[in-house]
């Protein structure tokens, strides 16, 4: 085994206890890390290695500081190291500038700000993985995507066993380009979606996930739509909750119901709108904390 050790500095204000709070409630990825009182173990796929992290909060919410351990079978070099840290600060959302989001708040939403206070979004993991999850979630009830989700992780030993509980690994884009649709057709147990994940597997090979991080919001919605199987609900999803990029929030149910819950009344798209352009380029973290207060 190899070993390494990372120490993470996330922007301030940032409460590790949030993070673990909304990771044990969040059912796309429930069972996939070990969520502990205040620590967090979590098996990543990058460079081609499986590498386990196991994170610790070694500072204070207004001077934050993770205690980062590695481990994996192979040989921890620079380049896995350095993108194992990329792939940390962009799931847990270290570098997002909260503060910025907090000084935007109106009177109304300042109570939600401070029961939130120095929670970073947690997304998926990777814009793959998040992809995945849309399509294998369509008109398909929770527990059905997770256990298909569940073959597709285990469909390759990207796993460690930590006091006799796997961890596993979600496949890497290489990894599930090598599926053959027999394979996949095998795991997922449905054909239209194999054919949407066959399509969006080469679709994201042909792009650079720098460019859906930090490309242009219309070029990247727009590759996002010429996914097979990604519509506006799924490509809006991907943007917020796989990409993070909260440049904007759609007018839909589940968001409406959130705000109005919040606000103490009957939000129309207009108002709502109004609302979210309040938060310029943090709209969609706006709506993300809105659900996460409301549940």
């Amino acid at each position: 085994m190899e070993t390494a050790s990372l120490l993470l500095q996330p922007l301030a204000p940032f409460d590790f206890g949030a993070s673990l709070r909304f990771l044990r409630e969040f059912p796309a990825t429930a069972g996939e890390q070990i969520v502990g009182d205040d620590d967090l173990i979590k098996a990543l796929r990058e460079g081609g290695c499986t590498v386990l992290a196991l994170l610790t909060s070694t500072g204070t919410v207004d001077k934050p500081e993770l205690s980062c351990e590695l481990t994996a079978d192979e040989a921890l070099d620079p380049p896995v190291l350095a993108a194992v840290e990329d792939r940390l600060r962009f799931w847990l959302g270290l570098d997002d500038d909260v503060a910025d989001f907090y000084g935007r708040a109106d009177p109304e939403f300042s109570e939600v700000v401070r029961q939130l206070y120095g929670y970073h979004q947690v997304k998926f993991p990777s814009p793959v993985e998040h992809v995945c999850w849309a399509i294998l979630g369509q008109r398909t009830p929770m527990r059905v995507a997770q256990t298909i989700k569940r073959r597709l992780v285990e469909a390759y030993d990207n796993r460690f066993e930590v006091d006799d509980t796997e961890v596993w690994a979600f496949p890497d884009l290489d990894q599930l380009r090598s599926l053959g649709a027999d394979d996949l057709g095998s795991l997922v147990g449905n054909q239209r979606k194999v054919g949407y994940l066959h399509g969006a597997f080469e679709a994201l090979a042909d792009v650079d996930e720098e460019f859906l991080r930090h490309g242009s919001y219309d070029e990247v919605r727009d590759f996002l739509l010429s996914i097979p199987g990604i519509g506006p609900w799924s490509a809006s999803f991907v943007l917020i909750r796989g990409l993070g990029r909260s440049e904007d929030i759609p007018f839909e149910k589940e968001a409406a119901s959130a705000a109005s819950r919040i606000y103490g009344r009957e939000l129309d798209e207009d108002e709502f709108r109004q609302l979210a352009a309040r938060y310029g380029s943090w709209q969609g973290y706006w709506g993300h904390y809105l659900r996460v207060a409301s549940l």
